[in-house]
């Protein structure tokens, strides 16, 4: 299986070219225009082998199967669209699309194409924890899970962003953003094929230089299987040594699931611990070797023409669930000085 890369505006394209490297995919090549220097002077560093090239030539290739996008959210619909007209397979970044309009065409561009649309939900697809907890699940270890709680605090790095991180036309807002990944992990862990978004709210609680950035969102969905909370921000701490301590708590009837999937503050060293309490007792268990899966199920997805890595359904569904979120959010009160200010 043969992939170019298209769209390095984001840092999590290293991963995902990593990742099908690994799996045995080729890389044909890769477009070097970026927002962000820094983000192609990694991308160069870290695979020096691969060769630059415009994107018109990789996309007209006949011999490329699948084109994988970072580029700046608000654009990666544009290219998947493309790649899939011309009878390629895409792997985008989270989150997928940034309007409702764009899901529309991308939505109709699979449906007439019969072509691969998958979001690399990074929070689960790279999180060993995560394969682990779906077995454990799987195997009953807490019973029918009723409810998840997820939380993805982020480090804003404001020094080393790039401008269009900061205006929301570009990255659809932070629901639409970063609070794609525990909606993903929601449906996943519950077995839930859609959801109600019951509340959800935005605010900006931070640098007073920056008032229309959100830099907190919360979300309160539902479905017939189970309920979620989910929260996300930008206020990890510089003290921290990682971009940020995500957690994910799943309950069920018969126990608990804690992954504490970067870090386990002033505790254990590594990332990946999960917890499991149930009837017999409290356990770590470092999964932090367990074997990533998703981007091997790709590679044979594009080949056998099935959706083991994940389905096209859910991948609509998680980000139709995002921008609902997002355009429902109520605006959460300023900070106490602002509105004395006001």
């Amino acid at each position: 299986m043969r992939f170019a890369a298209i769209g390095l505006d984001h840092r999590h394209i290293y991963n995902m070219v990593e990742g099908l490297l690994e799996a045995g995919a080729v890389c044909a090549g890769f477009d070097p225009r970026t927002s962000d220097e820094r983000v192609l002077a990694g991308f160069r560093e870290r695979f020096p082998q691969l060769q630059a090239m415009d994107a018109d030539r990789l996309i007209e290739d006949p011999s490329i199967d699948l084109v994988v996008c970072a580029a700046i959210p608000s654009e990666r619909a544009a290219i998947a669209i493309r790649a899939m007209q011309a009878g390629k397979d895409v792997m985008v970044d989270k989150p997928g699309v940034t309007t409702f309009a764009q899901l529309a065409d991308v939505e109709a561009t699979v449906a007439r194409t019969g072509r691969i649309f998958s979001i690399c939900f990074s929070e689960r697809f790279l999180v060993p924890s995560t394969i682990v907890a779906g077995k454990l699940i799987a195997d009953g270890a807490i019973g029918r899970v009723v409810q998840t709680l997820g939380l993805g605090p982020h480090r804003l790095n404001r020094a080393i962003r790039p401008s269009w991180f900061f205006e929301p036309s570009y990255f659809g807002g932070i629901l639409t953003d970063i609070a794609s990944h525990q909606i993903d992990q929601f449906l996943h862990f519950t077995g839930s094929r859609d959801a109600d978004i019951v509340a959800s709210g935005t605010g900006h609680f931070g640098s007073a230089e920056l008032p229309d950035f959100e830099d907190f969102g919360e979300i309160l969905l539902r479905s017939p299987q189970a309920g979620g909370y989910i929260r996300v921000d930008w206020f990890t701490a510089d003290g921290l040594p990682t971009w940020g301590d995500g957690r994910l708590t799943i309950l069920g009837t018969d126990g608990t699931i804690e992954l504490r999937k970067y870090i386990d503050i002033a505790g254990r060293p590594g990332t990946d611990h999960l917890f499991l309490v149930d009837g017999k007792g409290t356990r770590h268990i470092d999964a932090s070797g367990e074997p990533l899966t998703y981007f091997r199920n790709l590679v044979a997805d594009i080949a056998g023409r099935t959706d083991t890595a994940m389905s096209q359904q859910h991948a609509f569904t998680v980000c139709r669930l995002a921008l609902e979120a997002q355009a429902k959010a109520v605006r959460l009160p300023a900070r106490a000085s602002e509105r004395k200010a006001s």
